[in-house]
């Protein structure tokens, strides 16, 4: 059985983490699978963005932390690699969170551009509760996406956040039904059909360096050539003469 599904669908890769009976606790194994799935995903040039789920009833329990070995710092690293691959995905990606994600499958939500929830999912960070230091930038990503506080009642108190609550912190952009998630997801991420590939994958790029800047001026220049690039290609240029022709008709 395959630790992880693979569903192309209008320019979108849904990858599904399946493993339920174990609810798809992150193995040495399914990383090497989610690595492989997606360089296939993203070497395919009809593939637009990503949306990341688990098999139902779980998103990710975490990780199977009796893979450390030996060494307590390779073997954290080389669990984690399944998140921090899809980190590292040039592509739009989305969380579909449609049960518990608790520590490590947190973190792959987190890693996520977006999260989406449903009504049953359950956000459980759980490392100190297991008498573990968080990891994987968990702390640096939850604080960043919801402000210190939500992260710190998470964290430090162990509050375990449903869909609902989630998207009322910030943590989920959106909750909605159970039955109506991937659905959701499949429409926020079919969005991107009918722009050209290299624009999303720049734009994404762009959105990820621009928070490093500090002033509206360095934001303004790190766009600029991103974006004079962008008028200069031909879906731009096809507009733009569909609008002058347009114009022109009107006159």
């Amino acid at each position: 059985m395959s630790l992880v599904n693979l569903d192309i669908t209008e320019s979108v890769a849904t990858v599904t983490l399946n493993d339920p009976d174990r609810r798809n606790a992150v193995t040495l194994d399914m990383c090497a699978e989610v690595g492989d799935v997606l360089d296939s995903v993203e070497a395919n040039p009809d593939v637009k963005a990503l949306i990341v789920t688990g098999a139902a009833p779980a998103f990710c329990a975490g990780a199977d932390l009796t893979h450390l070995g030996d060494s307590e710092e390779e073997g954290l690293l080389a669990i984690y690699e399944g998140f921090l691959r899809v980190g590292r995905s040039p592509l739009p990606t989305i969380a579909a969170v449609n049960g518990a994600a608790v520590g490590a499958g947190m973190n792959l939500a987190l890693i996520c551009d977006v999260r989406m929830a449903g009504e049953s999912a359950r956000f459980d960070d759980r490392f100190l509760q297991i008498g573990i230091h968080p990891g994987g930038g968990h702390t640096w990503m939850f604080q960043n996406i919801t402000g210190p506080q939500p992260a710190a009642a998470a964290v430090l108190f162990s509050e375990v956040m449903d869909g609902k609550e989630a998207e009322r912190v910030g943590l989920a952009y959106r909750c909605v039904p159970d039955d109506q998630l991937l659905d959701a997801c499949q429409e926020m991420a079919a969005r991107t059909a009918n722009v050209p590939k290299e624009l999303v994958l720049r734009t994404k790029q762009t959105m990820a360096e621009i928070t490093a800047v500090t002033t509206q001026r360095a934001a303004v220049n790190m766009e600029l050539g991103p974006q004079a690039w962008s008028a200069r290609q031909p879906a731009f240029r096809e507009l733009l003469a569909a609008l002058k022709a347009k114009i022109t008709t009107k006159s």
